[in-house]
């Protein structure tokens, strides 16, 4: 059986609790932690989870500890927990045999950083999801130290994989990835509430443009996953020489739509280094 721990019961915690605690991931224990006790208790009891009083005792019990903290705080729980995380990997037998995995997703924390600040040659992995993986359709990249076993990061994979689709990537990627796909999914609420306002400014009801914004998104995406066209070929299927489409695409350009849309990302990468 794999005991986890999620320090912090925020939305990407509870997302990621979420996947962990479905049926397909069997032979699992899970275990909250969080300053805001209540928080805590609410989150454990919808997941069928266990509270534990502090972050000490989530390092001593657990094999994989989701560290769901913003970058701000992890400083403070990696000080809190290193003593008995130290002690696990230094102790012999059984105990030192299932040293914990940490799981980081703050942004810019490198594991470099992670490990020189709770103790060298510590198994951590990094993580970078998104808020749809409490739908189950987040997207999660995962990079790892080389301590992390083969076994471990499969496991990993499988619970990460409940919440989303999992990916592995170089983590001198992960800045990258968080301006894209970590913040990405505020870029496109704004867009699709945008779209939405474009429609009432049309006349329709707000309630029907929401719905056609947001469904025309959905299945926009869906085209280029399932397809695997790139986007520019499926934007000239609709494009029609002298059309509506061609009008608003034009709209577009002279607002720099795209130059906006790659600056979004380029200033979320810069901020996540510099949370770092």
């Amino acid at each position: 059986m794999s005991i986890i721990a999620c320090i912090g019961s925020g939305n990407m915690g509870f997302a990621l609790m979420k996947g962990a605690s479905k049926d397909a991931v069997k032979n699992t224990e899970i275990f909250i932690t969080d300053t805001d006790k209540e928080k805590a208790k609410d989150a454990a009891a919808r997941l069928g989870a266990k509270v534990l009083n502090t972050n000490t005792e989530a390092a001593e019990k657990c094999d994989i500890i989701f560290l769901a903290v913003k970058p701000q705080v992890l400083a403070q729980v990696l000080a809190e927990i290193a003593p008995v995380i130290k002690k696990r990997y230094t102790s012999g037998g059984a105990e030192k045999d299932s040293a914990p995995v940490l799981v980081s997703m703050a942004a810019g924390w490198s594991i470099d950083k992670i490990q020189k600040t709770i103790g060298d040659k510590i198994a951590v992995a990094r993580i970078m999801p998104n808020t749809p993986s409490l739908i189950g359709k987040g997207m999660i990249v995962l990079s790892s130290s080389p301590e992390v076993t083969t076994e471990k990061i499969d496991e990993l994979k499988k619970i990460l994989g409940e919440a989303g689709i999992v990916d592995t990537i170089d983590e001198k990627y992960m800045d990258a990835v968080t301006g894209l796909s970590g913040s990405g999914p505020a870029y496109v609420y704004l867009f699709i509430e945008a779209l939405a306002d474009g429609g009432v400014s049309a006349g329709l009801p707000r309630d029907k443009a929401l719905n056609y914004a947001a469904q025309t998104v959905l299945g926009a995406a869906s085209m280029v996953q399932e397809t695997g066209k790139h986007p520019g070929e499926l934007k000239d299927m609709v494009t029609s020489p002298g059309g509506t489409t061609i009008a608003g695409i034009a709209a577009l350009e002279d607002g720099a739509f795209r130059s906006t849309v790659i600056k979004a990302v380029e200033a979320a990468r810069k901020r996540s280094i510099e949370l770092g």
